[in-house]
């Protein structure tokens, strides 16, 4: 399994300016003001062909004397509890603080593996500035300027030193589906539905359930873990620290699931947290089910309604739109069974393995009928193609220029090959090698 890594340490020392280096994107946002961090904390990265996944803890610590250490020393906690391994940034042009001095104390005590991040080392003087922070005994501090990118790449090296690279992969015999979603949309209910058994507790409140639990379903021909997943919401929102650990304990869930069933509230529609959920779904390459529970309270329905509300949902999670959704009333018992009808056959898509015969028959015709546009005069000729030995389905194309291929057509291949195989619910990656 892919390997999480927790950036801690107090406000305002650069931790989401790391993040953003690390996930290749301005997906926090950052400002001189302390504390800003609010809603994005999940992201993908990879290093050297090693993949992991990015947990900014930052803004957590509310920014008042008295509950300020306190804050931060949950924070610290929590990464320790989910994190395999820790960055603990601190800030040169400050030295050390108390604060740095009561987070490297949890971190020394938690026999988890830590490496120090000197941050703002950006001229020569505050090389010599980084060596203040032995005193915190978590040894050699790795000095970077995570605005700049210097010494990053020393850092990663180190960081993903023992991590696996997943080349070979072997389907577990049993399923994990993880049925996730923002809390009080029905996750708890629709599990307990499905086992005919009030495993989980089911309470008006929003976020009763606070961990991830995990009950084997064999029932009606099916055989999969079930998980019961913590609801996620917007990082704002989340007033405790139980709740943030909850979110954390979510995106490992997704990571560990074949399957996520995608519980969004039919009366609201597709919401912002349902997308940022959905995202990670997608950035994991997990296969994806909707369900929009709810529907009784759906007013003035008409034979229409159904239809329109589909649309809408397609729409929203464009281009990946080729999932299915499916409307249920859990309260009622409503189309709850065609939710393990949909994830036991998205399961099958995701581990579908194309035949290399019928894979080139089929599409090296749909590339004739509509070859690659030429760019700057030159042709695109795609020989062959074979399916990757990963997790979920991808496709390599080896053609003479891969370089002029652009994303339209890349979505097309893509398209055809959902349409003539069946990939309905799970990933399909498309890539372009050199022949």
């Amino acid at each position: 399994m892919g390997n999480i890594v927790a950036i801690v340490g107090r406000p305002n020392v650069g931790k989401s300016t790391l993040f953003n280096r690390l996930v290749g994107m301005r997906q926090a946002i950052v400002d001189e003001t302390a504390g800003v961090t609010r809603d994005r904390i999940y992201g993908k990265s990879d290093w050297n062909g090693k993949e992991f996944s990015v947990i900014d803890t930052g803004g957590y610590a509310v920014n008042t004397e008295d509950v300020f250490e306190a804050e931060i020393r949950k924070q610290a906690l929590i990464a320790i509890d989910e994190a395999d391994v820790i960055l603990f940034m601190v800030d040169v042009a400050c030295g050390v603080t108390d604060f740095d001095a009561e987070i490297a104390k949890i971190l020394r005590m938690s026999g988890k593996r830590v490496l120090l991040v000197a941050n703002k080392v950006d001229n020569a003087q505050r090389i010599f500035a980084a060596a203040d922070f032995y005193a915190l005994g978590l040894g050699d501090p790795w000095s970077v300027s995570s605005i700049n990118g210097s010494g990053t790449g020393e850092l990663l090296d180190a960081l993903v030193a023992d991590f696996h690279t997943e080349v070979a992969y072997d389907q577990p015999a049993t399923p994990n589906i993880a049925i996730v979603g923002k809390p009080n949309v029905g996750k708890s209910s629709l599990a307990n539905a499905l086992l005919e058994e009030e495993r989980n507790i089911v309470t008006e409140i929003a976020g009763t359930t606070r961990d991830s639990i995990s009950t084997k379903y064999n029932k009606f021909g099916f055989d999969f873990n079930l998980i019961d997943t913590a609801g996620m919401r917007k990082k704002n929102k989340v007033t405790d620290d139980l709740e943030f650990y909850s979110g954390m304990r979510a995106v490992r869930a997704i990571e560990h699931a074949d399957v996520c069933v995608l519980m969004i509230d039919a009366s609201a529609g597709v919401e912002a947290q349902d997308m940022s959920i959905f995202h990670i779904i997608e950035k994991n390459r997990k296969g994806c089910v909707i369900v929009a529970n709810k529907w009784d309270l759906v007013e003035n329905k008409d034979s229409n309604t159904m239809k329109y509300h589909r649309e809408a949902i397609a729409r929203k999670i464009a281009p990946f739109s080729d999932v299915p959704v499916i409307f249920t009333s859990v309260i009622n018992k409503q189309r709850i069974f065609d939710v393990l009808q949909a994830a036991a056959k998205v399961c099958e898509n995701r581990r579908r393995k194309v035949p290399a015969s019928k894979l080139n028959e089929l599409m090296l015709e749909e590339i004739r009928n509509y070859p690659p546009p030429a760019v700057k005069g030159k042709y695109v000729k795609i020989k062959y193609i074979a399916q990757l030995p990963t997790p979920a389905p991808a496709f390599a194309f080896f053609c003479n220029l891969p370089q002029y291929i652009k994303e339209p057509y890349k979505r097309f291949l893509e398209n055809r090959l959902r349409g003539l195989f069946d990939f309905t619910g799970a990933p399909v990656s498309v890539v372009f090698r050199q022949k």
